[in-house]
């Protein structure tokens, strides 16, 4: 048996504060580990939007083997850079090994794990761009440890390994890593063993250094810097957080982090189980995007050259499909600073790139261009509206630019093609007709054109660029694009009451099934879901799809058969074509962002209980405290954004205006410090599992009868009080509808 210390336990027993229980007590990092389908969440260990995080290599929680010790993640949930292979005794120095695992306990600024049949054992904490770990070998048998480089250089010099990995063509990450302990032996890795010789670097495939520790070494410290500068500034941002080796003292300092990122929100409730699922989902929404900034430099992989940042940090990594919903109006409501930075950090993006455009899927390596649409200008209307402090008129060009002339082609980075020209003539996305063959060069082959989903979302994002330029004092362009806004008209089939693609004849594609359209994820018309998903894709304006509908009873008619309607085929066959339309209730999927807003659509149609039973019955079904607890890809504060908001109680259905529906809070208190120091309340007196229901409301003293309030209502501290019981009252705010843009007359 080998002795180890635990982290944790030493951490944990440790007198930090006052409190019996910490804010990061309750985060939970192995909640959705284990995944339905696609992707699994991963348990991230790293300090709150740093540029450094890591998380154990392996598929997923179930996985026998995970692959060395992690040094950084260079692309959330996606990518790993570099590995520290411990080796013990007289076997190969492998450039990464896979080992199996035992013991493994960690936390969102520490990891300890038992290593090859419990043999080892490794210890780490984080810092925002450097890190050290303690590994603790059996002194009988002699120590090494490997660091690898994947695709790219490794230097050695005694006690110090530097080098660097490609990431692209041009984005490299570099390391410098040293150990306490001086090493009998160091140098180059070849044919598993230290090579002889002089040769002291190497470039290419694999490439490793290792050293080996004298006989009876038995606990060997490492500490190490990253950076995306050069060896020199990893050397510096290494030398500037961590000082020695005394690695208690770094997961002391990430613990306190973390617990005053964390203390912006309090809770208190029936259930601990809640308080774990509220703040291990705040803690996700931390993980991205991640802040470049060394020193008051940052590499930009927009135009591959160094800048100085002018005292704002310079923030990658966020993929704001995903993260515009949610997770960008909840960072702006705690941390508005940051918020700002994001978005200035958008539009420097932009200036570094050719054309101007604004970003949509900004990562460590440039703009990827996924998915569809362009709502990085959701983010910046949503921002202006709160008052936040935004270049308003760089950030309406870019956004123009970015609609107007890259193509809308999802996935795609090229200008604008044929496909555009017709959406600016007819105002929708033509859908091709069965064996009709693709004409347009930019459209993905494996991601089609995505009409209905395309049309829809770029009819949100000529709104938020209209209310960017009436932001601005531009009535000619808020008007202009607010007209546009209402293009998803052009799809609305009101035999259906379903948006329904068309050919480029203006015909509607028949015969068509909304359960099971075209193509794996439905990407021939929709986008990762089906037609019912995409039926409620228009939420900036709400009221005028209830009017297309025919009216609110016949809209909450609708919305309950989208939360009732069964597959109508072997689940088999429905995950084997939708994997990403998952977490079902019916035919709503709260595993895809889409679905996010859609419970809360009920209080624009006079029904705010059937919101509130909505929004408990999806905490409840697909939201827990264990490893199957989320129900999809967690896209790094997409979706866990929105559990945040729903178990505090409220949410904001349409970035871009400054409002937030009211939900049904699962805490009987709930405060959140706000950027300006100033503090929102929401007392939900009575609230339980069975009392989910609004029985009557007052804001600040004054009765309240909307379903909704404003950002300007909370944004200088308030108090919302809500009487709740366990069955509706039907009246409460019936006549209140959240904003919307308006019937189209």
């Amino acid at each position: 048996m080998i002795r180890k210390t635990i982290l944790t336990a030493a951490i944990l027993t440790a007198a930090f504060s006052a409190r019996a229980k910490d804010y990061v007590d309750y985060v939970n990092p192995y909640i959705g580990n284990i995944s339905q389908l696609l992707v699994p969440m991963f348990p991230t260990v790293q300090l709150p939007n740093s540029m450094l995080r890591v998380y154990p290599e392996r598929a997923d929680y179930t996985s026998e083997y995970m692959n060395g010790l992690p040094v950084i993640v260079t692309n959330h949930r996606e990518r790993s850079a570099f590995n520290l292979t411990p080796i013990q005794g007289n076997q190969p120095l492998a450039s990464v090994v896979g080992y199996n695992y035992d013991n493994e306990h960690l936390t969102p600024y520490s990891y300890d794990v038992d290593l090859a049949d419990n043999t080892m054992h490794a210890q780490m904490a984080v810092s925002h761009q450097s890190a050290i770990y303690r590994i603790t070998f059996d002194k009988s048998q002699r120590a090494s440890i490997v660091v690898t480089s994947r695709n790219g250089k490794i230097a050695v010099r005694g006690n110090a390994i530097s080098g660097y990995q490609k990431l692209d063509d041009r984005t490299k990450v570099y390391l410098y890593i040293e150990t306490e302990t001086s090493p009998v032996k160091a140098g180059l890795v070849d044919n598993g063993i230290i090579a002889a010789g002089k040769e002291t670097a190497k470039e290419g495939q694999n490439v490793s250094a290792a050293w080996t520790f004298a006989p009876g070494t038995s606990i060997v410290s490492v500490r190490y810097g990253v950076s995306f500068i050069s060896e020199e500034q990893a050397q510096k941002n290494l030398r500037r957080e961590i000082r020695d080796y005394n690695l208690e003292a770094v997961a002391a300092a990430g613990r306190e982090v973390w617990n005053k990122a964390l203390s912006t929100i309090e809770v208190e409730g029936e259930s601990e189980d809640d308080k774990v699922l509220l703040y291990s989902s705040y803690y996700r929404t931390f993980e991205r995007p991640i802040c470049l900034s060394e020193d008051g430099r940052y590499y930009s992989p927009f135009d591959g050259k160094i800048h100085a940042d002018g005292g704002e940090g310079f923030y990658t990594d966020d993929w704001i499909w995903d993260t515009y919903r949610a997770a960008h109006p909840l960072r702006l409501l705690t941390n508005q600073k940051t918020e700002e930075d994001i978005i200035s950090s958008y539009i420097r993006m932009a200036e570094q790139m050719p054309n101007f455009w604004m970003p949509t899927f900004p990562e460590v390596t440039g703009d990827t261009r996924r998915m569809n649409s362009n709502h990085g200008v959701a983010t910046v209307a949503d921002a202006m509206a709160k008052g936040l402090k935004v270049d308003g008129k760089k950030a309406f060009e870019a956004c123009r630019k970015g609609i107007e002339e890259k193509t809308l082609a999802p996935w795609s980075c090229t200008p604008a093609g044929w496909i555009d020209d017709f959406y600016k003539e007819h105002g929708y996305i033509p859908a091709l007709k069965e064996g009709e063959a693709e004409n347009d060069p930019n459209v993905h082959m494996f991601e089609k054109r995505q009409p209905v989903a395309v049309t829809l979302g770029t009819a949100y994002d000529e709104f938020c660029l209209s209310r960017i330029a009436e932001m601005n004092g531009d009535k000619k362009n808020a008007a202009k694009y607010a007209a546009l806004s209402y293009n998803y008209r052009n799809l609305f089939n009101p035999e259906t009451s379903f948006f329904h693609p068309k050919d480029k004849d203006g015909e509607f594609i028949q015969p068509f099934n909304y359960d099971f359209p075209g193509g794996m994820g439905a990407r021939e018309y929709y986008g990762e879901n089906n037609g019912w998903v995409y039926r409620w894709d228009v939420p900036h304006n709400v009221a005028d799809l209830v009017s297309l509908m025919g009216g609110a009873e016949q809209f909450c008619r609708n919305l309950d058969a989208t939360f009732s309607a069964p597959l109508g085929r072997s689940k088999y066959e429905f995950y084997a074509k939708l994997p990403d339309h998952t977490g079902l209730v019916g035919q709503f999927s709260m595993a895809n962002e889409p679905s996010l807003h859609v419970p809360y659509l009920y209080n624009y149609a006079g029904k705010p209980w059937k919101t509130q039973k909505r929004i408990r019955q999806m905490l409840r079904t697909w939201f827990r405290n264990d490893l199957q607890g989320m129900p999809g890809d967690e896209d790094g504060g997409g979706m866990t954004s929105f559990v945040v908001f729903s178990a505090l109680g409220f949410y904001p259905v349409t970035p871009g205006y400054a409002a937030y529906n009211i939900g049904s809070p699962l805490f009987t208190s709930a405060k959140i410090r706000l950027s300006n120091g100033k503090t929102f309340e929401i007392r939900a007196n009575g609230a339980s599992t069975d009392n989910k229901y609004i029985q009557s409301a007052k804001l600040n003293g004054k009765t309240w009868n909307k379903c909704w309030f404003s950002h300007d209502d909370i944004k200088n501290g308030a108090v919302l009080e809500l009487e709740m019981g366990p069955k509706p009252n039907k009246l409460w705010a019936a006549d209140s509808v959240p904003p919307s843009l308006g019937v189209k007359k």
